[in-house]
């Protein structure tokens, strides 16, 4: 009987092309969806993902990892006297205006780290080295970002707010696809942009009934000493987060209660409990995941509906071979499954072709977007199961008009 269902797929090729074509449509749509929602939760932890810190210290009003509050640089020798720890590092994050060297502005996001450091080396690292961010005004960027900020390559400069700066690396895959520009620098540089981005710097005069203002920041220290210069932490700097690695051996529970004791007014993290902090905000508090996880269900209905009618349209068309089956005796259980085989056809062949499609427009995102369509080996079995589920179930719609054929039909003209 698996015969008779290959041969109504397959006996008019053109018509199985349309057919096919349709359903890869819309397994596309659900791949693309899934993908796009997959790879979106995944860039907005990124960051913490890569991290090598065991445990995160924030602020208690933290919301997630770019949106902090600030504690003293002093909670960074707090966490590092503890006898748990083995390690502590700060990271300062910090906002910016850039402006390309053709004017165009941009909102960035500035990660500052200690190059020589070893717990927020969260980036792959493509050109460059991280002794180049300890120079004074120097930032990596994403190479995801380069057409946005409007660099080419490696030693191109411009101005985060009114101090200049130069381009000495690049990285790959660190860019969260719902944020800002990042940029990674030395603490001290983060610092200094920070520094140099308040208005406190305008120095503003009458000058011959003429009001006008000067920014002391607006050239590059070489060119004007009196410009702000990268200076080290004090004890009283603000920083976001103190990221800690545990010693061998040492219970993270109990850590992070002794970090918390020792810090007041924060809270300590795992890298898990960081990354699902971050990500639960993107997919609860905003309308990221409802969007697309609305755009993979109508993919689904629009499935259903593309194969409900080819199955329907087959069924009608090869009613009378339907009808003398059943004349011979033979079972509606037989002929069900004729029209359930046809539809595992359909599913099979449609998925294949449009797993590969979207496998090929993930990777065509990656390199030219920086924007990752992530299919994991279990989105694609449930994707296959989607699909399978989606091809089976319109084959409802074909069996009912198989159900109420009857056998006499093969007596008419």
């Amino acid at each position: 009987m698996a015969s008779i269902a290959r041969k109504n797929l397959f006996e008019d090729i053109p018509r199985f092309l349309v057919a096919q074509a349709g359903i890869m449509f819309a397994v596309s749509l659900v791949t693309i969806q899934t993908g796009i929602l997959n790879g979106f939760t995944r860039s907005t932890g990124v960051l913490i993902d890569r991290s090598k810190a065991d445990i995160w210290v924030a602020s208690k009003d933290m919301v997630y990892l770019e949106l902090t509050l600030p504690m003293p640089a002093a909670n960074l020798n707090q966490a590092q006297d503890l006898p748990g720890v083995d390690r502590a590092e700060a990271l300062l994050l910090g906002g910016g205006i850039w402006r390309s060297p053709q004017g165009q502005l941009s909102p960035t996001r500035i990660f500052g780290f200690e190059p020589g450091g070893q717990l927020f080396n969260a980036f792959e690292l493509t050109e460059g080295s991280l002794d180049a961010l300890k120079q004074p005004y120097t930032v990596m960027v994403d190479r995801a970002n380069l057409d946005s900020l409007h660099v080419d390559q490696i030693g191109d400069s411009a101005n985060i707010g009114a101090l200049s700066t130069k381009v000495v690396g690049m990285t790959q895959g660190s860019q969260s696809i719902a944020s800002g520009n990042f940029l990674f620098s030395s603490i001290e540089n983060a610092k200094a942009y920070a520094t140099g981005n308040r208005t406190s710097n305008l120095n503003c005069r009458v000058d011959n009934g003429d009001f006008a203002c000067t920014n002391v920041f607006e050239q590059s220290p070489e060119k004007n000493p009196a410009a702000v210069q990268p200076t080290p932490l004090s004890a009283t700097d603000p920083i976001s987060y103190v990221l800690v690695r545990a010693k061998p051996g040492q219970n993270l529970d109990t850590l992070k209660r002794q970090l918390e004791a020792a810090m007041p007014d924060t809270r300590a993290y795992t890298r898990e409990e960081m990354a699902q902090r971050t990500r639960d905000y993107w997919l609860r508090r905003t309308g990221v995941g409802f969007i697309l996880g609305l755009g993979a269900s109508v993919g689904v209905i629009v499935g259903v509906v593309i194969v409900g009618q080819i199955l329907y349209s087959s069924v009608s068309d090869h009613l009378k071979e339907f009808a003398t089956l059943k004349a011979m005796g033979v079972s509606d259980r037989v002929l069900y499954s004729i029209i359930i085989e046809q539809s595992l056809w359909m599913a099979v062949l449609g998925y294949i072709p449009s797993l590969a499609l979207c496998f090929g427009l993930g990777a065509w995102t990656y390199a030219t977007q920086g924007i990752t369509i992530l299919i994991t080996p279990l989105a694609a079995t449930g994707i296959l199961g989607i699909t399978i589920f989606m091809c089976v179930g319109s084959a409802l719609f074909a069996i009912q008009k198989v159900t109420h054929v009857d056998p006499a039909v093969v007596f008419k003209s």
